[in-house]
This record gives structure tokens, C-alpha cells and sequence, in this order.
């Protein structure tokens, strides 16, 4: 270990020696973290401070978790020989059997262990959040409340967040200030009833994966020592983005040896909208009493990216302060490039002939990464690279596993897994088409319920019930096939399963009768099977539960491939965690980056400034920022001032591109950022016009308190506040159906009754 700590600075030093007690790492962006967390590892193996199994490693994504793995197994560690494990794990302490995987992951592997204990069998299923929005949508039907007034989106996001603060159904509230919400109410309803669905067909949704664990720890305290003393030392990197039921899963876990390491960096915390709570770490040092270590130095960009980085989070209120700094100094060539355009198509071809450029200087495609705010900007920018025929990949699109041939085929075989699976034995019971109506399947479930027994036994015994005698063929014949699918995983292999399943059911013959459409989509079958032959060869005793279970907990960034020689495009949400040579920050203008939804909130514009500073910090040498006088987007066509964030870039670490023609781009001509004030006022000018937020028609409806109006969704309300904004106005309304909301006038267009 002595030859590796010469490798580290002072900081990474001090943190992997540090091997006691609770201890925050602040790693700011490309500070080798990886690299501290493996160093960190191996020196409590090396020092025999506890075996493989005893270590908790908890990643953002699966592929961190391999990474940390694979780095761990080059190492030269000294391994223990003891299977002495009180969960009853199997291990032959190599750094392979250290417990590395998201929260998810590794919930799934204790209730594996114990979900009996909270009222559920063993097998269970996890539902993504298709299967949950048609289980909603089930009881938003039952419950006779329309999609119109309410999304089920919307409610499943409610719930969602309720279950982020481990809210259980019977304690959801649903009143505001002492009056009931109409919308709350019925969340209170659907989410109460959802939940029995959930029971009924032994399956969890991603939020019950932690919080279910959690119920199992408090209530079972025997189960939660056993655990806690398996997991001596815990480390759990990005922090930042843990939600209040993932540090409620880290206190319990904690609780006996307080050997608790936490890595993150507040200035990279972008996912409240999916609950984290910047809170854990900023109150992680007092809360308990930890050693603090900052991870300043970048290993990644040039000095003027970090610069340009540093100039603008440091405009945020919630933070510890910190400085990035790079020894990669970069030539002046290197500065941060701002391309004013004309318009989103100028922006396109700017992009596309940049990365054709540099192609010829030997900048790989795959070395490149086009980053936006929002997934529609992508388009103008997808029809400019197939001009010029330059390969691309959108992460966050189609993912492998959703398009309707994989889901229809995982769906067969998580029926076959959890014969009690009703969202997915919904989707395959009438696919290939059987003559099985939604009435069949509806009566189908009233009675497996009514009985206990699985849908696939109700078929089978589909004689004994009046209600469905008259499809008892059909319905007997279909279960002799899943009852033959159904065998042991020790008479079929996984990837035969798959076989025996598309020919079996006649999903095949389906496919062979569509031409070419179902010829592509067979390959993506016969693609899935690939699948399964390498999860087997890396899982000597991998079951069907476990490749389902792989499918389930697989996100986008999962999938990148960086060898890929194909310029890779994305939201800066899809972005963390990935580093590329060169990268464009397309749209930066008010509005649109901040979005519009956060200019009303402080808060909200201090996430997009993280944001803002995750995109930059993305570049290895090379940054490309562009904006548009005027944008078409959503139909609209917006002149939008430049964003915010860009003004808040310090001059010496930016140039500005203005020389514009219709034929292409030319930025040879660059001036300091300082000498562009003129624009910049203009864009001030322009937006005191009425040309902000999208809109060139001027304001001409006014609202006060107490005005009646009406919204095409929300219905009718009464005003209870209006606050100006530029050339709209921030209403405050009180919702007869929905409760109250704050929309913007225009952009929602609200009108007066």
C-alpha cells in the first residue's frame, strides 16, 4: 500500500487512511474519487480490518459498481479465507464478494433474504414505471377518476415522493392548512388501493425496494443487527442525491460500528426533482460529528474549464465552499468557446461541421458529447449529423429493454418467474392475439384474487367457473403452455427458455408474419438472448429471478459503451458521471437553460446552476457553449436573452463567436467575452420589450386577487396571487377540483370567466 499512497495527493491520502468512524469526502468533479473509494477498500482489507463480505459499497449506477469491482480485482489485496457470513452469504473473501451495487440492488438482495418478514413471498417481481402507471391507471379506473382531470403520471409521481419520505398509505396527507385537496384526496384513494394491487400480485415498484427494507429494520430489530454487523465499514458514493428513505437505509445500517464513509459534492446534486434532499450532506458533518476531507484537485479539465466552473457555482447559497483546481493548465486556444446564432438550425450546422473538423485533426467521433436541457432540442441537431452522415447515439432514448418485443418476452418470462405478476400477465395473456378480451382478463383477476390462486391456475381450471366456460379452451391450453415453461431452471437453460417461449406461445410464428418489420424485431429477440448467454457465463448459477432482476434495476448509463465511435448525445441529467473530450452545451438561454419552470423558485435556479456546472465539468479539453437570438421549439418561436449562467463565466476564461452567414459558420474572428457587453445589454433591452420567456406577443390581460379564471386542464379557480415577471405573470390560484397551484398567465394561458 505504501507504493499506492505515493500515487495519491495529500487529500486522497488522508481520506483512505482514514478508516474509522464516520467521514465526509467532498469530491468535487474529476477528483479521482473512484480511485479513493477502491484505495479506501483495499487498505481496510490490507490492514484486516474486516473480510469482503463485511464491506457495503453503495454506487449511483450498476456500471460504478462493476468499475469498482474490476479495479478492486487488479489489485494486489490480501484476502481472507471465511464463510463465517451471519446472513449466510458465500464467500471466499475475494474482493469480488464485497457488497458493491446501487441502493436498489442491494435492498434487492436483503429482502431477498427477508421479505417474509414484511408480509411478502419470496419471489417477487419489480415493477419499472410502466408496470406502475398501468396499475394506477387499474385504479384510477375502479376508483371512477378520469385521466383528464387527474394524469396518472401525476399520481404516481405523488406517491412516489411520499414513499422518498416513507409515507405509508394510512399516513398520507391530504389536507392543506386544514382544508382538504381535492387532488391529494384522491392520491389518498388510488395510492391506498395501489397498493393492494401491488400486495395481490407479489410485486414491489422501485420506491417500495428501499422503503420496504427500511419497514423490515424497524420492525424486526434482530434481522437489522445480523446485518449491521455484516456490513462493518459502509461507503456510499453521490451522497448528494440520496433521498430521506435512502438515509433513513444508511442510519439504520450505520448504527452499530458508525463506520460510515459518505462521498459526494453538493455542487453536483441535480436530482430533487426525483426527491434527493441536498440536505443529507450539507448536514452530514454535524449530524454526525464526522471528519470532513475536500477533493479539490481535478484530474480531468483544463484550468480554464475548471475556471469557468468555479465562476459560476460559486453564485449558489447552498454549498461548502471549495475550488477546483487543475494542473492541466491548457493552451489559450483552449478557452471556453460562446457561438452566438441565429437561430436552432445555424446552431446545428455549427455543431455537425465542428466535429467534422475535428475528425480531420483526429478527434475521434465517440470523443464528442452533445448535452441540452431538454430532449426536443435534439432534433435539429440529429437532422444536421445525418446530413453529414456523422454517427450518433441519443442516450435516454428506446433502451434496448423497452421496445414491445423485449417487454413482451420479459413479460412471458415474469409470469413464469411470479405466476401472480398480473401487470405483466395482462400484456402477454391476448399476445400473440388469443381471443381473450379485457372482460376475460378482468374476470381472470376478480378471481384469482377471490381464490388466492395464480391467474395461470384459474385458466387451468377454467372449467369450474361459469363466468369463463366459454373460453375454457383457449384458456386450458394457454396454461398447459405456461405450466410447461414453467420447469425448473435445472431441465432448461435461460437462453432455451427464450426459445421454448416465442416458439411455444407462437410469439415466433407472430413475428414471421409481419416481413420486414418483424424480421428487425426478431434480431432484437434473438439480441435478448445474447443477453441472457453472457449474464449466464458471468453467473455460473444464475437464476431467471436474477437475469429479471439484472433487467429491472438497468439504467440508460448502463448501456454507454465509450468505444463506440459515435458522437454521443443526451440530457446533462443522462450526462453524470461520464467525461469526454469535447462537449457542446447547446441552448444556453433564459428560460430554456435555467428552464422556465425555475425562475420563480431560488431553490429550483440553484439546481440548474449545478446542473449548468455538471455540463461543463463533462469536458476534458474542449467546450463548445452556443445560443440562439431566436429558437423554434415546441412550436413556438422564442428570442430568448443569453442564460444566466454564461454571464456568470468570469471573461478570461471565455471568447464569443458572432460572425455569422447563412452558408455556415466562421468563428475566426473572436473577441473577449468583456467586449461582448453590447450584445448582452441588447438581449437586457430586448427582454424589457417583451420578447423573454418565449413569447414576442405583448401582455395584454392583467389578473388580480380574487378574479375567477379557468385553465384547459386545472378547470376554474379563484386568484389568490399575481406576481410580474417580465412579460408574463406568476399566478397563485386556488383550484376548485385540484387545489392550488402557481402557473404562469400566458405560458398556461389562463382566462377570465
Amino acid at each position: 500500500m505504501d507504493n499506492v499512497f505515493e500515487k495519491l495527493n495529500s487529500a486522497q491520502r488522508e481520506a483512505v487512511s482514514h478508516t474509522e468512524g464516520p467521514l465526509l469526502i467532498i469530491a468535487g468533479a474529476g477528483s479521482g474519487k473512484t480511485s479513493v473509494l477502491c484505495y479506501r477498500i483495499a487498505n481496510i482489507l490490507n490492514s484486516k480490518l474486516a473480510l469482503p463480505w463485511q464491506i457495503l459499497a453503495v454506487t449511483f449506477t450498476n456500471k460504478a459498481a462493476g468499475e469498482l469491482r474490476e479495479r478492486l480485482s487488479l489489485m494486489d489485496i490480501a484476502q481472507g479465507n471465511d464463510t463465517n457470513s451471519e446472513i449466510g452469504y458465500n464467500t471466499a473473501g475475494s474482493p469480488a464478494d464485497i457488497w458493491a451495487g446501487t441502493f436498489h440492488s442491494t435492498c434487492v438482495k436483503i429482502l431477498r433474504r427477508g421479505i417474509e418478514d414484511v408480509d411478502y413471498k419470496k419471489g417477487f417481481t419489480i415493477y419499472d414505471t410502466d408496470d406502475s402507471l398501468k396499475v394506477i391507471k387499474a385504479c384510477m379506473k375502479d376508483l371512477n377518476i378520469s385521466e383528464k382531470v387527474f394524469t396518472p403520471k401525476s399520481v404516481y409521481s405523488t406517491i412516489s415522493r411520499a414513499k422518498d419520505r416513507l409515507i405509508p398509505p394510512e399516513e398520507f396527507e391530504y389536507e392543506i392548512d386544514g382544508r382538504k385537496d381535492a387532488f391529494l384526496q384522491d392520491v389518498y384513494s388510488i395510492y391506498r388501493l395501489y397498493q393492494k394491487r401491488l400486495k395481490a400480485a407479489n410485486a414491489l415498484d422501485f420506491d417500495d425496494l428501499i422503503m420496504k427494507t427500511v419497514e423490515l429494520f424497524e420492525t424486526n430489530p434482530n434481522i437489522l443487527e445480523k446485518w449491521q454487523r455484516q456490513f462493518r465499514y459502509i461507503m456510499i458514493d453521490e451522497y448528494q442525491d440520496t433521498n430521506h428513505a435512502q438515509y433513513r437505509l444508511v442510519s439504520l445500517l450505520a448504527g452499530k460500528d458508525g463506520n460510515l464513509c459518505v462521498v459526494g459534492d453538493e455542487d453536483q446534486s441535480i436530482y430533487r426533482f426525483r426527491g434527493a434532499t441536498i440536505e443529507n450532506i450539507l448536514s452530514f458533518e454535524e449530524e454526525f460529528n464526522a471528519r470532513v476531507i475536500k477533493l479539490e484537485q481535478n484530474y480531468r479539465s483544463t484550468q480554464y474549464i475548471l475556471g469557468a466552473a468555479n465562476g459560476i457555482i460559486r453564485h449558489n447559497t447552498q454549498r461548502k465552499p471549495k475550488t477546483l483546481y487543475s494542473e492541466i493548465a491548457g493552451a489559450a486556444t483552449d478557452k471556453l468557446q460562446l457561438h452566438i446564432l441565429q437561430d436552432e438550425q445555424e446552431e446545428a450546422m455549427l455543431i455537425s461541421r465542428e466535429i467534422e473538423k475535428g475528425k480531420g485533426k483526429g478527434i475521434a467521433f465517440g470523443n464528442n458529447a452533445i448535452l441540452y436541457r431538454t430532449n426536443a432540442q435534439s432534433r435539429s441537431v440529429e437532422l444536421a449529423l445525418a446530413r453529414m452522415s456523422i454517427p450518433y447515439r441519443i442516450i435516454g432514448g428506446v433502451r434496448f429493454y423497452e421496445r414491445k418485443e423485449i417487454k413482451d418476452i420479459v413479460a412471458y418470462m415474469s409470469v413464469i418467474n411470479n405466476p401472480f405478476d398480473f401487470v405483466r400477465f395482462h400484456r402477454i395473456v391476448n399476445e400473440p392475439k388469443r381471443s381473450i378480451g379485457e372482460v376475460t382478463q378482468s374476470e381472470i383477476e376478480h378471481l384469482s384474487i377471490e381464490t388466492g390462486m395464480s391467474p395461470i391456475d384459474v385458466m387451468e381450471r377454467a372449467t369450474e367457473f361459469p363466468s369463463l366456460s366459454s373460453k375454457s379452451k383457449i384458456l386450458t391450453k394457454l396454461a398447459d403452455i405456461f405450466i410447461e415453461l414453467s420447469r425448473s431452471d435445472e431441465e432448461r437453460s435461460l437462453s432455451n427458455l427464450i426459445d421454448d417461449i416465442i416458439e411455444q406461445t407462437g410469439y415466433l410464428k407472430m413475428l414471421q408474419s409481419q416481413g420486414d418489420e418483424g424480421a428487425d424485431r426478431l434480431e432484437n429477440v434473438r439480441e435478448l438472448k445474447s443477453a441472457v448467454v453472457k449474464f449466464q457465463d458471468e453467473n455460473e448459477s444464475a437464476t431467471l429471478s436474477d437475469f429479471l432482476e439484472q433487467i429491472a434495476l438497468a439504467s440508460d448509463t448502463d448501456d454507454y459503451e465509450r468505444g463506440e465511435d459515435r458522437v454521443a448525445m443526451m440530457t446533462i441529467h443522462a450526462a453524470k458521471g461520464l467525461e469526454f473530450h469535447r462537449v457542446f452545451l447547446i441552448g444556453a438561454e433564459e428560460g430554456l437553460f435555467p428552464s422556465f419552470r425555475s425562475l420563480a423558485d431560488p431553490m429550483d435556479i440553484e439546481e440548474e446552476r449545478r446542473l449548468a456546472y455538471v455540463a461543463i465539468t463533462r469536458a476534458k479539453r474542449e467546450l463548445h457553449i452556443t445560443t440562439a437570438k431566436q429558437r423554434l421549439l415546441y412550436g413556438v418561436t422564442g428570442r430568448n436573452p443569453l442564460s444566466r449562467f454564461v454571464r456568470e463565466i468570469p471573461s478570461e476564461y471565455i471568447v464569443v463567436n458572432e460572425k455569422i452567414c447563412r452558408g455556415g459558420v466562421s468563428p475566426s474572428e473572436s473577441k473577449p467575452f468583456k467586449k461582448k457587453e453590447g450584445y448582452l445589454s441588447n438581449s437586457t433591452k430586448a427582454r424589457r420589450k417583451g420578447q423573454a420567456g418565449g413569447r414576442t406577443t405583448p401582455v395584454s390581460t392583467t389578473f388580480t386577487d380574487g378574479e375567477r379564471v379557468k385553465h384547459k386542464i386545472f378547470g376554474e379557480g379563484t386568484v389568490l396571487g399575481v406576481e410580474e415577471m417580465g412579460n408574463d405573470s406568476l399566478l397563485e390560484i386556488g383550484f376548485d377540483k385540484v387545489g392550488t397551484k402557481k402557473i404562469m398567465a400566458n405560458f398556461a394561458k389562463v382566462e377570465k370567466i
